[in-house]
């Protein structure tokens, strides 16, 4: 960790605070989010005694909760827990059952509980406070907006020179590997100031994905004074600059659920990924996944190249798997235990497997509960919006449009998880707004004009009798 690595640590909190001068509460909250995780180093932190060391997006949820007691406090009072936030709950006390169950100690556990709530259960609550209703989603995806057109310059630059951003500004690379796995298809793969480049790709989909549905719902016509009829091709050229495969992957799967949205009125295909994501996931964890028959169909009929990296994945997490269903219900708690180890030539301990992905992560530390917890946490927002909230008949509508643009990606986010571990704090944070829409009642989409309130007096009602001739007028 560098002086200015540091630095930005420390003057990030102040910031943060200013923002909430600067803006209302609701957009302080997403600028301080989406400012961190677009700008804030890699492996730069400060050790703080019992609660979780001061670092990344860890910082911002310090920072941001600090501003809300000084500048917002009364919002905290509107908060009321609803039965969709049970599964994000259990999903941040998992790590202390889980230590208890592995006799790592309540000190241990009480560590890991508040680090998992540092991660992912600040964005959901902030989410739930602040974004629980559709005008807080369409700010979410306004601004999602904004940082993707920040991005661009900066992913335009490093696909061409290589990721150094984060070395010329914080003095190292972001990722350990360097540039190594930032070289593809004849060019490099941005990093600029995020953990990886997988993750970059990610955010880039997201913010193209976003863009693509509130402008065919003509939600925004703009942002920042440039029309989205062009930033359209602009987000779309970048995400396949970051030449990340999975990222095309699921921009393509995005687009397939807008248009059968849009032409076929259902949200079947949004709701089959996640069928498919929870019976994935089932099999994986009871360990009757066949790999083998997907490896063999992607080698004969797609590409040969991509089945051996599937091979690769799928060989470490039935590994990992094995070795999670020895402690399958709370795991094996923390310290690198829910890894499998081997002695190599020289008498020294070393991975036998890799783990790659966030659900295998969850499954072997915090158990079948831990990973059914964090799914649900993710998932149940999404079917409960699109089945019980705001059906795909209304997904075009340009209030409805950003929270359904989000709710899809959110699917997409958890889908990456089955094969990636990008934390990105914000789909918890639209996990919670989407649980704050669900706990709310639906909101009229067509409300009538009401009449403005006339500042003079109505005039009296004419009177239908006839008016007789005064008497000294008659004849």
């Amino acid at each position: 960790m560098t002086p200015q690595a540091q630095l930005a640590l420390l003057a990030w909190l102040p910031i943060v605070f200013y923002l909430f001068v600067l803006f209302p509460p609701r957009k302080a909250v997403i600028v301080s989010f989406i400012g961190g995780l677009l700008f804030l180093p890699e492996r730069a932190l400060f050790m703080l005694p019992l609660i979780p060391d001061y670092k990344g997006m860890i910082a911002t949820c310090y920072g941001i909760m600090l501003a809300i007691f000084v500048y917002d406090s009364p919002r905290l009072n509107s908060f009321k827990p609803g039965w969709v936030d049970v599964p994000m709950a259990i999903w941040c006390v998992c790590p202390f059952a889980s230590s208890m169950a592995n006799g790592l100690g309540a000190y241990d556990g009480l560590n890991g509980t508040l680090t998992q709530i540092a991660n992912w259960g600040l964005p959901y609550f902030l989410g739930r406070l602040y974004l629980g209703n559709l005008s807080g989603m369409r700010l979410l995806a306004s601004e999602i907006l904004k940082g993707g057109l920040l991005y661009v310059p900066l992913c335009l630059y490093e696909g061409r020179m290589s990721p150094q951003l984060h070395r010329i500004v914080y003095g190292y690379f972001a990722h350990p590997s360097g540039i190594s796995q930032s070289i593809r298809y004849g060019g490099y793969r941005p990093n600029v100031f995020m953990q990886h480049g997988l993750m970059v790709g990610m955010w880039m989909m997201t913010v193209a994905f976003v863009a693509l549905w509130v402008w065919k719902a003509k939600t925004f016509k703009k942002v920042w004074g440039m029309s989205l009829d062009w930033l359209i091709w602009v987000f779309l050229f970048i995400v396949i600059w970051c030449r990340s495969t999975g990222a095309y992957m699921y921009l393509a799967l995005g687009v397939a659920t807008l248009f059968s949205a849009k032409w076929l009125r259902t949200s079947i295909l949004l709701l089959f990924l996640v069928v498919l994501l929870s019976y994935y996931l089932y099999t994986g964890a009871t360990g009757t996944f066949a790999g083998d028959e997907i490896v063999s169909f992607v080698s004969e009929r797609l590409n040969p190249e991509r089945a051996q990296s599937l091979a690769f994945r799928f060989n470490n997490e039935e590994i990992l798997g094995e070795h999670a269903r020895e402690r399958i219900i709370f795991g094996w708690g923390g310290w690198g235990r829910n890894r499998v180890y081997e002695y190599n030539w020289a008498g020294e301990l070393e991975d036998t497997a890799i783990t790659d992905s966030l659900w295998i992560i969850a499954f072997g530390v915090n158990g079948i509960v831990g990973l059914a917890s964090l799914t649900v946490s993710l998932l149940l927002p999404v079917v409960c919006f699109s089945l019980f909230r705001y059906p795909a008949s209304t997904w075009f509508n340009p209030q409805v449009a950003p929270a359904a643009a989000q709710a899809v990606v959110l699917a997409l986010f958890m889908l990456d998880s089955v094969l990636n571990n990008m934390y990105n704090p914000v789909f918890p944070l639209i996990a919670g707004g989407l649980s704050g829409i669900v706990l709310n009642p639906v909101e009229n989409l067509n409300p009538t004009k009401r009449r403005s309130l006339q500042t003079r007096p109505p005039t009296a009602k004419r009177s239908k009798r006839r008016a007789w001739p005064a008497p000294h007028l008659k004849r």
